[in-house]
């Protein structure tokens, strides 16, 4: 009898110990770590110092005129950067659900780079100004650099804007440079070793 109510105890324990268990919620998985953003000390080197800005959620709501309108606002994170100069700079990322729509939207930004000087000149008949693709830069999935030369023969003034797309796994970041000045006067090499920069650190 003993040991009948020994088992009998013993089963009535490991009972409630499976429904202890079962009450217990499952651990919630770790939200994935967010991509990493550009350091002030990464952008293209300056005659003076560059200052990061706090990165926001969302896109721009100004500036960015090649690409404005393409990436969606959720999943969007953007960081902006200027020095003492008339020279600034901006990255932008975006992660999006699925690694072929972040394909898609690499796609597409790509496309908007390649016809904003178009773009630019149909809505301002006085701008004038040369566009270049300056090369693939093999990091993860890839990037892609594109310069933009504008000028306004009227005023005399030129700007150069420097602008990159680049892709790894489910985040696409565009990265853009801009001053007053012309394309021979532009750290090129250094903004391809920015983009690497800023692609290799998405994750």
């Amino acid at each position: 009898m003993r040991t009948l109510r020994t088992v009998l105890l013993t089963a009535a324990a490991a009972g409630l110990a499976v429904t202890t268990l079962a009450q217990v919620p499952a651990a919630a998985a770790p939200a994935p770590a967010l991509p990493k953003f550009l350091s002030a000390g990464q952008l293209p080197a300056s005659l003076t110092p560059w200052t990061a800005g706090p990165v926001r959620q969302g896109v721009p709501s100004e500036g960015s005129v090649c690409t404005a309108g393409i990436a969606p606002a959720a999943g969007t994170r953007h960081r902006d950067f200027r020095t003492e100069l008339d020279t600034g700079a901006r990255q932008t990322i975006t992660v999006a659900a699925t690694t072929a729509r972040a394909k898609a939207l690499a796609a597409e930004l790509r496309s908007a780079l390649e016809t904003c000087l178009d773009r630019l000149k149909e809505r301002d008949p006085g701008l004038e100004g040369e566009a270049f693709y300056q090369g693939r830069v093999d990091i993860e999935e890839g990037a892609h650099v594109y310069s933009i030369d504008t000028s306004y023969p009227e005023v005399g003034s030129t700007d150069i804007g420097l602008y990159s797309v680049g892709r790894d796994g489910r985040a696409v970041t565009v990265v853009e440079w801009g001053q007053l000045g012309e394309l021979d006067g532009a750290p090129l090499e250094g903004f391809k070793k920015t983009t690497r920069t800023a692609v290799a650190k998405l994750y």
